[in-house]
């Protein structure tokens, strides 16, 4: 009997513990809940459907800052459930951090078999000007017959860009690769506003209709998206995707916000302006150790630190202060060197926690030193690896053999080139695009240099990379820019140039103030430079070589606007044997060769094609290719045609290159560049007979103004129809991303060229 009353004595005490313990967690969870920060203004709805609202956003009148309508949250129950919408677009998620997470429909141009088209919803658009397009998106084309193109608004001027995907099956297709077979991408500048894009087709999809009907474009994360080839046939027309917009307060600094009286940032929150020059405005938050929605008057509250357990370790309590918090030894403890003691300890104590800390040190100590030695052990091994990669031993041996490569080129070490950008500085950044950065770096003798840093690298090209070296170091010609070296213990080998100070010739040509600068006199020396400069390359070169992306921004000026050719990377060597090279058409389309691109037999007639480009931008001030031209003027090359054939040469050349004394002059070099322009490469002059020509009109005596019927008549085009690509290319010193457009030829218009092009 006593033994069943101690059992319900025992069993009555640990039900009353449980009891107890159940109390505290309610407790503490009811606490949680209390001190939950509030989203919204009092009486406003904070959510639609599974979405949170934070002010200053809101669902109705009186709830969102009224000073934008864009904060207007329209709560829609069209769907059945509670969806929030900005604009047409579907709302995911809005943070107070800036961000706002949509669903985006793509554009679409699908064909039938014969090549009519089904749908063309071709025009997709993001007008809310408050809101930017968040660099963590990229736009997306995909499809084997397809180009699409994006434009918006970049700090108050217009801007375009896109890309270009082509295959003749699905062979050479690679999952998870979006680099041009299948599907190609464009990175997402920061701060781009009033966004519209569009998909197109080369062919209305009529080589590829069995695997690929449709061409699409859309914006998308970039963690949100891998490439497959089942997109060729999966997606389908007018379907949403993932991207996120950027937001923030009005057009003003937090300075200019507080002096009008419109400020927002509530107490206890710090403001920051978005002064990268992106985007206008500013944004609030909530200062270390508070947190809540900082666009609220109140809305940055204390965190409790000490709710966290592990916060004040051994014998110490957690004591919690406004934004902050310290820990304090308990009753009968005090600190001795951050550990809490008792009061009457020994002297066996203390050294004993001397001891432990010393011991602790020593080990600390001792453990940093293996793990440096094994680093540094580890990164000296790496770097052997990569110069062994990167044909290092290849590259000594070769230019042991060129006694005059060896006194002019160096192979640099990584420290050497840290130390010259003082480790890439983003202060020392030239450029940057698609082929990777152009940093400007000072050599320890201080020498200023231009270093190309590379962002991939092709391992089957080691050889090729080389031979190139070879003959780049080679080359001594006062109009080509020179490679002082490389350095090849990087995962990628890195370019060493010679650093040209006064920009690019785009610049000089394209820029009003400056273009005023650049006389007719200067203009024809330029391009008799560059034109010689390309002849020796195609000629006088050990190997031919053909520079493949000859354009204003891959020409840079010296103080004495002295010409010098840049950007090797996508230059190619011609063996002495052959006269054409069949590659993967690579280049700027407005530059590029029509021939070329429809071929992809790269030919120097190809770079006499892209010259001729250089001239006509020379002679007109305008550049290879804008959309702020009409369509039918938007391609250089075929305007500037065009205008020749229909005597109309002195509408378009610049004004101030025009004088009585060299019209002459100019009729025979724009006739020089129209040949240069002959769609077909067997019509086009060679580099040497162009260079030939140019001296002998620069030496040339100035003739008087002649008659030209400025109103000639009009002769049929011979390009039509638009098409968009996307190229970005780093130079020596400077940095272009050009978005072209090539006018695909009528054929009925053609009957002499062969296949249209």
């Amino acid at each position: 009997m006593l033994f069943w009353e101690s059992r319900g004595a025992m069993g009555f005490h640990s039900m009353l513990v449980l009891v107890t313990w159940v109390g505290v967690m309610l407790t503490a969870i009811m606490a949680a809940a209390a001190i939950a920060y509030p989203l919204a203004l009092p009486n406003c709805p904070d959510r639609c459907g599974d979405v949170k609202i934070p002010y200053p956003f809101g669902t109705r009148e009186g709830c969102y800052r009224k000073e934008s309508r864009n904060f207007i949250i329209n709560c829609s129950n069209s769907s059945g459930q509670p969806q929030p919408m900005t604009g047409d677009l579907p709302i995911t998620s809005i943070s107070i951090e800036g961000e706002m997470g949509v669903m985006m429909d793509s554009s679409t141009d699908c064909y039938n078999q014969s090549g009519t088209a089904l749908s063309n919803d071709t025009e997709q658009g993001l007008l809310l000007s408050s809101f930017t397009v968040s660099v963590t998106n990229m736009f997306v084309a995909v499809g084997c017959d397809t180009f699409a193109f994006l434009s918006g608004i970049l700090k108050d001027e217009p801007f375009t860009t896109g890309c270009l995907s082509k295959c003749n099956n699905t062979g050479n297709i690679v999952n998870g690769n979006c680099s041009g077979i299948g599907c190609c991408h464009v990175d997402i500048p920061e701060g781009l506003t009033h966004v519209d894009f569009a998909a197109y087709s080369f062919k209305n999809h009529s080589d590829v209709w069995s695997f690929n009907p449709c061409s699409f474009a859309f914006i998308i994360q970039k963690d949100e998206f891998s490439f497959s080839s089942d997109y060729l046939t999966s997606l389908r027309n007018n379907e949403s995707f993932p991207m996120v917009l950027d937001w923030a307060i009005g057009n003003e600094t937090c300075e200019v916000a507080r002096n009008k009286g419109n400020y927002i940032c509530g107490a206890n929150s710090n403001c920051s302006d978005l002064n990268n020059g992106s985007a206008p405005g500013y944004r609030c938050k909530c200062k270390e150790g508070y947190v809540g929605n900082p666009y609220l008057k109140d809305g940055c509250q204390d965190i409790d630190e000490c709710n966290d357990k592990l916060k004040c370790p051994g014998k110490q309590i957690c004591v919690n202060e406004v934004g902050s918090y310290h820990c304090s030894c308990i009753k009968g403890y005090h600190k001795v060197e951050e550990v809490c003691v008792p009061r009457r300890s020994s002297l066996t104590i203390y050294l004993a926690v001397g001891i432990s800390i010393i011991s602790l040190l020593v080990l600390l100590l001792g453990c940093s030193w293996i793990y440096y030695g094994l680093k540094k052990r580890k990164i000296i091994k790496l770097k052997e690896k990569f110069f062994h990669q990167n044909g290092g031993l290849l590259l000594k041996q070769q230019l042991s053999n060129h006694q005059k490569s060896m006194e002019t080129t160096k192979i640099f070490t990584t420290e050497e080139l840290k130390k010259a950008t003082n480790n890439y500085d983003k202060s020392r950044v030239l450029g940057q695009g698609g082929y990777g950065t152009v940093y400007r770096g000072v050599l320890s003798d201080n020498t200023i240099v231009a270093i190309k840093k590379s962002k991939i690298g092709d391992q089957s090209q080691i050889e090729q990379f080389i031979n190139e070296m070879i003959v780049l170091t080679q080359i001594n010609h006062r109009n080509v820019v020179k490679l002082f070296g490389c350095c090849l213990e990087t995962e990628v080998p890195l370019l060493v140039y010679e650093f040209i100070t006064y920009g690019t010739l785009s610049n000089h040509v394209h820029d009003k103030s400056l273009s005023s600068l650049l006389s007719w006199e200067k203009r024809l020396k330029i391009a008799t430079e560059i034109a010689g400069a390309l002849a020796y390359l195609h000629s006088s070169a050990s190997m031919s070589i053909i520079h493949r992306d000859v354009k204003t921004a891959n020409i840079l000026l010296d103080d004495d606007y002295t010409a010098k050719v840049a950007d090797f990377g996508a230059s190619r060597l011609v063996p002495l044997d052959q006269t054409q090279l069949t590659t993967l058409v690579q280049g700027t389309l407005g530059y590029l060769d029509p021939e070329y691109m429809q071929t992809s037999q790269l030919t120097e007639k190809s770079d006499v094609y892209s010259f001729g480009v250089v001239m006509a931008e020379l002679l007109t001030g305008k550049k290879a290719l804008s959309f702020a031209r009409p369509e039918i003027d938007r391609n250089l090359a075929i305007s500037f045609v065009s205008a020749i054939k229909e005597d109309r040469l002195l509408q378009i050349l610049e004004d101030h290159i025009v004088s009585e004394g060299n019209i002459e002059q100019l009729k025979e070099i724009a006739n020089l560049a129209k040949q240069c322009l002959s769609l077909k490469g067997e019509d086009r002059p060679f580099m040497k007979e162009v260079a030939k020509e140019l001296e002998r009109l620069r030496s040339m005596e100035k003739t008087p103004l002649g008659n030209i019927d400025v109103d000639g008549k009009k002769t049929e085009y011979l390009l039509s129809a638009t098409s968009h690509s996307f190229n970005i290319d780093v130079g020596t010193g400077c940095s272009t991303s050009t978005i072209a457009e090539y006018d695909s030829i009528r054929e009925q218009e053609l009957k002499s060229v062969e296949d249209g092009r």
